[in-house]
């Protein structure tokens, strides 16, 4: 049962001729013929190609010359994240007839380089702007954990997939959370590598793509690989190693943060948990420093506002006859967007800035900022958010290190009374990618593993 190996450990079985790219990729494969019809996670299998793909691999690998890090390692791409030749609909019903983009995104063409298989895309919401798994041009998507409950998103199916064993890796991006918050509801590591350092396109200040996996070594074989140059924009990229050094814990400054100031309370578990992962840092020598809600107005009135305003811009995008093809409440949210006037637009830009300000000197105090991913342990499958007034207020904890950018992570510390994981967010300063993911690995060896969902053994 390859398909429950990590990527790291397919690639020592690729080496040492244990194991076979044909042979992993065709579990992978039977894999989600067994789970996907009850999660909803994935669309554009491409299974024969994909064996086609191993089977060149395969040949490379007993030649002893791989293509490159990852060669023959099965890898999912999220529909947001462009591929030649393959659907582009980011989650939406009115874009299913769009024609198929002619290029490769920065991200895809650094994985084909690497000899990854890319075999399937991953379902997402419209647009991308729900933090949770239901889609006009997808439906559904679902927790492998329990089946009623929601996956998070925006990067819902990659999150479903991977907690679920189809494929070790997976990519996704992330505005607000869209990462990490799938990452913390899936019982996953996910991470927002900092503005930069991943290339992509289109260009954005806040959005970035990041890796879903199993584990913190897989993430950092992945964004040593994602953090590659691309000619194609002006992003540095960085050289992020392929292997991670857990970071030692004593004399390390960690602020924790229990509250934002905004968006809902944070429930009585999340905390529980939270704490529990706090208390387990300091024991090893970090020193804890319990940090003062750092906002005392309602940041996600402006939040909300902007992204409104993108909302109403993506949809200009879509033909005029098919804008009626989204969620209900992506309508309502493009019609939002479109009657924000000019001064209320600057406004909330302005004061957005003002937030960030305030969150760049509260993560400066200390070496990392861990709190947790957002406030409740999850929500129903079948909504777009916990609130169905404002869908996306619990985002609250994640958001601002997108609008900062700066590297932030959600690692799994545990599961709620109801057996549902958890997750704590860990951000660091600009520029210390690999110092988060060094924190991540000793947080990684101090917690138990989340192993798989029982009904899906």
């Amino acid at each position: 049962m390859s398909w429950k190996m990590t990527a790291t450990e397919l690639l020592d079985g690729f080496s040492n001729g244990a194991l076979s790219p044909v042979d992993a990729m065709q579990s992978v494969l039977d894999r989600a013929e067994a789970v996907n019809p009850s999660l909803n996670a994935l669309f554009d299998q491409r299974c024969e190609e994909s064996l086609a793909t191993a089977k060149d691999s395969e040949a490379r690998w007993q030649a002893g010359q791989p293509l490159g890090p990852l060669d023959g390692v099965p890898v999912l791409i999220k529909d947001s994240v462009a591929e030649a030749g393959r659907p582009y609909w980011r989650g939406t019903k009115a874009r299913m007839g769009n024609p198929f983009p002619t290029e490769d995104s920065p991200p895809v063409a650094r994985l084909k380089e690497a000899g990854a298989i890319l075999f399937a895309k991953t379902t997402m919401p419209d647009f991308g702007l729900l933090a949770s798994g239901i889609s006009s041009a997808h439906g559904v998507t679902r927790n492998p954990w329990n089946l009623a409950m929601n996956t998070g998103g925006s990067s819902s199916g990659a999150g479903a997939a991977i907690a679920s064993g189809i494929g070790p890796l997976a990519i996704g991006t992330d505005l607000g959370g869209s990462v990490r918050l799938p990452a913390a509801q899936n019982g996953l590591f996910g991470m927002k590598p900092g503005s930069g350092v991943v290339p992509h396109l289109p260009l954005s200040e806040a959005r970035a793509a990041g890796p879903l996996t199993r584990s913190v070594a897989d993430a950092a074989l992945m964004l040593s690989v994602l953090a590659q140059p691309d000619h194609r924009t002006p992003e540095p990229g960085a050289h992020l190693s392929a292997s991670v050094t857990p970071l030692p814990l004593k004399g390390l400054k960690i602020g924790y943060l229990a509250s934002m100031g905004f968006g809902p309370k944070v429930d009585p578990e999340v905390l529980r948990l939270t704490d529990g992962a706090a208390r387990a840092l300091e024991s090893e020598g970090a020193f804890i420093v319990p940090l003062e809600a750092p906002y005392d107005t309602d940041i996600f009135e402006s939040l909300d506002t902007y992204f409104s305003v993108k909302a109403a811009f993506e949809r200009d995008e879509l033909p005029k006859g098919e804008r009626h093809e989204t969620l209900s409440v992506i309508t309502q949210y493009c019609d939002r967007g479109d009657a924000v006037t000019a001064k209320a637009y600057l406004n909330a830009i302005a004061a957005i800035k003002r937030a960030r300000d305030r969150y760049l000197a509260l993560v400066d105090t200390c070496d990392f900022v861990l709190s947790p991913v957002l406030p409740m342990v999850g929500f129903a499958a079948d909504v777009a958010g916990p609130d169905p007034e404002q869908t996306s207020s619990h985002v609250s904890f994640t958001a601002m290190a997108n609008q900062t950018g700066l590297p932030a992570v959600s690692l799994f510390c545990g599961f709620s009374e109801q057996g549902l994981p958890v997750g704590i967010q860990i951000v660091a300063g600009r520029g210390k990618d690999a110092a988060l993911l060094g924190l991540s690995a000793t947080y990684e060896t101090m917690r138990p593993e989340p192993g798989f969902p029982t009904a899906f053994e």
